[in-house]
């Protein structure tokens, strides 16, 4: 992982020495003499980590732990201190500060303290792109119709009540998304959100995908493997296309649910779980069960609370409104700067019965803005079949 270091040192040899050592290692480096200068690139976020001297200057280094406390990304702080600034240090790391290392400096020990940081610096990123993926996903639900009102009002009360909640809905209207969406809003937003599809998966593998397996528990199981239901222990396991689950299955994953523990296949051990469940499926699972192929014990059990998301044609009024969100999130992704659809062009698109949902309005538009050349979408960039 590329990261850029800010060395605060008013020693030239030494902030020198230190960037020869650092460029060749993969960092960018940027050396300054004063706290000022250090305050004017974090300004411009342009420090990941940064190795501070205690004395400069213009001021007191430890200060910048102080002006960097609240920052949402804030740099590792590794402190540069002589022989006679070990309980400064000391106090500085309950403040905050990542390491500290004792002039004159090794450049092992450097490597390493910068490596740490590093890691931190990474895990931080991600976690940061997780939060805008899910934001991005909360995004799609959108929608001033009543009956959008009310499944945001119902998702919000499932999910502070920590539930089994079933999805229901055509393909293509969102449904692991109003399931990310329920994660999100819930207690368990910071525990794992584990997602699998029922219907992708051979129900031969369903299983142990499910439950996991011990080493040696068919041919090709060499080492044991967690099952999806473990990884989600204390947070949220959605299973999509519920309805493809083989019957025997759906008893497995019952007694799961219930007892909230199973073994893995191969294994004697009970494995506790504190797993909250929810299900989608695009086919009516009241008509499976009355047809004996999926089990009404089950059934219930998952729908605690039971969501419908209405196909795009019931809900004509928000393709405004979804219009505006992927015009302003394409810009953002592609560097475009379309500003308006036509009315015209938007007629079309509320003529349209959208048998594909919002999965196909969202990819009309990204292909519209592929071929749009103005600031406006105009009818020549829609697909022929909405003409």
């Amino acid at each position: 992982m590329s990261a850029t270091v800010l060395i605060v040192d008013d020693e030239e040899h030494a902030r020198e020495e230190i960037i020869t050592f650092l460029n060749p290692r993969g960092y960018e480096t940027i050396g300054v003499a004063t706290l000022a200068e250090a305050r004017r690139c974090l300004q411009l976020n342009n420090a990941d980590i940064i190795l501070l001297d205690v004395l400069l200057p213009d001021g007191h280094g430890p200060h910048l732990l102080e002006e960097t406390a609240s920052l949402p990304m804030r740099p590792p702080i590794i402190l540069i201190t002589g022989n006679g600034d070990i309980d400064m240090a000391v106090e500085a790391m309950k403040n905050g500060a990542h390491d500290f290392l004792q002039k004159p400096i090794k450049l092992a020990q450097l490597e390493k303290s910068i490596l740490r940081a590093t890691e931190i610096v990474a895990m931080r990123r991600e976690l940061a792109h997780l939060r805008q993926s899910r934001q991005e996903q909360l995004d799609f639900i959108v929608g001033s119709t009543p009956a959008m009102q009310i499944l945001v009002d119902q998702a919000q009360r499932a999910a502070e009540a920590s539930v089994s909640v079933l999805i229901t809905g055509e393909t293509g209207t969102g449904k692991e998304v109003l399931a990310n969406a329920i994660h999100q809003m819930g207690p368990r937003a910071n525990r794992p959100f584990v997602a699998i599809n029922c219907a992708a998966i051979q129900s031969t593998v369903l299983e142990s995908e499910l439950f996991g397996h011990e080493a040696g528990a068919f041919t090709s199981a060499e080492k044991r493997k967690n099952g999806l239901m473990e990884v989600a222990d204390g947070g949220i396991l959605f299973l999509d296309e519920i309805s493809s689950m083989p019957l025997d299955m759906q008893a497995k994953l019952l007694r799961a649910i219930e007892d909230h523990s199973f073994r893995r296949v191969g294994g004697t051990n009970l494995i506790q779980v504190d797993v909250e469940v929810l299900a989608a499926s695009n086919r009516d699972l009241k008509v499976l069960r009355d047809q004996g192929e999926f089990r009404e014990d089950l059934y219930y059990r998952l729908k605690v609370v039971d969501l419908h998301l209405p196909p795009l044609r019931e809900r004509r009024a928000d393709i405004p409104e979804l219009a505006g969100l992927f015009i302003r999130k394409n810009n953002q992704r592609m560097g475009m700067n379309i500003t308006e659809i036509t009315p015209r062009a938007l007629q079309a698109l509320l003529n349209y019965d959208w048998p594909g949902n919002i999965r196909e309005l969202r990819n009309t538009f990204e292909r519209a803005m592929i071929f749009c050349d103005e600031e406006r979408i105009d009818l020549p960039h829609l697909p022929a079949e909405l003409l």
